[in-house]
């Protein structure tokens, strides 16, 4: 199969059409309105049947986006079923993200020998005109992409990829289950609107107006996350979910970056008493951490961004401990 085939998306093992928008300087950068892509199924039935060592991962570090993938990747043992390579953190104006093996945590491309990521693209559609995106998932069998949303990688590496997880312990763990998925896409809705893509628009924002319109909104949406979290332990209650997951790479990020570089500087993550140990709570659960990078993320964001710091200096990190006790798992449901 050629990637120009289709139009679609994946959703609970279907293909389907769907909408996406992402601000044209964000770390991303655009994601086409409509986009090209299928999905993997454990039983294949979608064309791409779920095997070890069959797709590859290719992300940044730096991206909250392709940060998802990384997450869930470790969180279901699947590290060693999905290769992975990772991109310079630094996004060059017209060649896009490149690989190289000269800078920590970043690799070559060993499946596709590309300099850049742009390359693979057009490997797997010559005719591809649209915004070269991270995460992007790879099938080293057919010589495609399967898919460059987020969102989706997400749910397929969660149900899809079971039978090669580590454990039976990982492959137990399910982030979208039946019975929470109304509250979790409620929940994606406002907090990908608000937050996620939110400090993007307050950090790109051309005007004052823009700015104020986007800066406020994500604050009064982490002051429902604050309230929400207060009595709960995750977003959902007691179990750990997907909304989790795409709040998390938000807010690791933002005392980093966001809240400077992005002018959210409002309050901190840390000046959020549940918040902050919600943070904790998850970046210290078991293989998350080292899907953290600081170094890349910071670097990205002041380097790339040269409409935001002309300079290209990056700032002193802030000192913030995320190994500190959290004391979340007292909360009740």
């Amino acid at each position: 199969m050629q990637l120009s085939k289709i139009a679609s998306t994946f959703s609970k093992g279907r293909l389907v059409t769907s909408l996406f928008w992402r601000n044209r300087e964000s770390i991303s950068c655009v994601i086409p309105s409509r986009k090209l892509w299928f999905a993997v199924t454990a039983d294949g039935s979608s064309g791409f049947q779920a095997e070890r060592d069959r797709y590859h991962l290719y992300v940044s570090l730096a991206c909250p986006w392709a940060h998802r993938a990384t997450f869930i990747r470790a969180m279901k043992g699947l590290e060693n079923a999905i290769s992975l390579s990772v991109v310079d953190w630094l996004l060059i104006k017209g060649q896009g993200w490149k690989f190289t093996d000269l800078k920590p945590r970043c690799t070559l491309d060993p499946v596709n020998n590309c300099a850049y990521l742009k390359e693979i693209y057009h490997i797997a559609s010559a005719e591809y005109h649209g915004n070269i995106t991270v995460p992007l998932l790879w099938d080293k069998k057919q010589n495609t992409i399967v898919s460059n949303e987020s969102s989706e990688i997400l749910r397929m590496l969660n149900s899809e990829f079971n039978e090669y997880c580590d454990t039976s312990e990982h492959a137990q763990i399910n982030l979208y289950p039946d019975d929470l998925q109304k509250d979790i896409d409620e929940l994606n809705v406002w907090i990908y609107r608000d937050i996620n893509n939110g400090v993007y628009r307050a950090g790109f924002a051309k005007s004052q107006e823009a700015y104020d319109g986007a800066v406020f909104k994500v604050f009064d949406a982490l002051d429902e996350i604050e309230q929400i979290l207060s009595q709960k332990r995750y977003l959902t209650g007691s179990r750990f979910t997907e909304v989790d997951v795409r709040l998390f790479t938000t807010l690791i990020r933002f005392d980093m970056v966001y809240y400077s570089h992005f002018k959210c500087s409002k309050k901190r993550v840390a000046d959020y008493p549940n918040i902050w140990g919600y943070v904790r709570d998850i970046y210290q659960m078991p293989g998350i951490a080292d899907t953290v990078d600081f170094e890349h993320i910071r670097k990205h964001y002041m380097e790339s961004h040269l409409s935001i710091n002309p300079t290209g200096i990056v700032s002193v990190q802030p000192e913030l401990d995320f190994m500190q006790p959290h004391g979340r798992e007292t909360l009740s449901p």
